[in-house]
């Protein structure tokens, strides 16, 4: 991983909305995680919540007919001053969109199995997402979306040099009767995996996992359910992280608010409050256990 050139202008931020898709299982919660192609210009051959950029067009969605929720409410749950209605609505839009583009999961009121199977094929014909529900005359089910955390990229990225983020993380619970399938265009690969085995295999090295997602991973390990995920993210407004990169003995590290080293010094989400990296691996101070404390 490489870091931005400390002289470089900074990169624009750009708004963007990615959904923890969890469900339960035998063994415990689990979220969807897919794998970046190798070539993605943002986090290539990591794992990933599915969430991209919020595009022009989420901002063009007849509210009126496909949208479940006032443009006010869904500003409201964001708690952001910081930003207007609109933009609250398209960032809510632009994270059901992605999550039916990257792995065919789609959030919509009274959705059928013949109706999911139409709107795939519309998709699969080129025709837009907005286009899509037009022709199904369906409505989003924002209110399955809980929002969780708010990441912003720091100057200094640790990973995706070049690239600056202002991304929404939601929560949502797996939509019933539906499998998520890749696209196997950005992604190559998902898999449901819980939150602690996924940062195993993430310590072993079998797979690549960048900030966002092992601190996120950290947090929704200490759920034993996604009832228990769902009441949380209810409980509290969403987690403000902007990370804030230094080094320290010759290693590049990222300290996140309550750190001594970050100038927020309040905590604001459970997990480590720093990671270094070793080598090209990213962990805390005090090894994987660490991520528990």
């Amino acid at each position: 991983m490489q870091a931005e050139r400390p002289d470089a202008p900074p990169a624009p931020i750009r708004p963007a909305a990615t959904v923890l898709i969890c469900r339960d299982s035998a063994a415990g919660p689990e979220v969807l995680m897919i794998q970046r192609h190798a070539l993605s210009d943002v986090h290539g051959g990591s794992y990933v919540f599915p969430g991209g950029k919020v595009d022009p067009a989420d901002a063009r969605l007849d509210i009126d007919a496909h949208l479940d929720q006032p443009p006010e409410r869904l500003h409201a749950l964001l708690c952001e001053e910081d930003i207007d209605t609109a933009t609250a609505t398209a960032i809510h839009v632009a994270a059901v969109r992605e999550i039916f583009e990257e792995c065919g999961l789609l959030f919509a009121r009274g959705l059928d199995a013949e109706t999911l199977r139409q709107a795939s094929a519309l998709a699969a014909d080129g025709v837009s997402f907005n286009g899509m529900l037009g022709r199904l005359g369906l409505r989003l089910d924002t209110r399955t979306l809980r929002p969780w955390s708010r990441w912003v990229t720091p100057l200094l990225s640790l990973s995706s040099p070049g690239k600056r983020f202002d991304t929404r993380f939601f929560i949502a619970k797996a939509p019933a009767g539906q499998e998520a399938q890749h696209d196997a265009h950005e992604a190559v690969h998902s898999a449901w995996l819980r939150p602690r085995a996924a940062l195993e295999s993430y310590w072993r090295g079998e797979i690549v996992l960048a900030a966002p997602q092992i601190m996120s991973l950290a947090h929704l390990g200490r759920f034993n359910s996604v009832d228990a995920m769902l009441a949380d993210a209810d409980s509290r407004p969403p987690c403000l992280v902007r990370p804030h990169t230094f080094e320290i003995e010759g290693m590049r590290a990222t300290a996140y608010p309550g750190d001594e080293r970050h100038p927020e010094r309040i905590r604001v989400m459970p997990g480590p409050l720093r990671l270094v990296m070793r080598g090209k691996r990213l962990e805390p101070p005090d090894g994987f256990e660490g991520l528990w404390r």
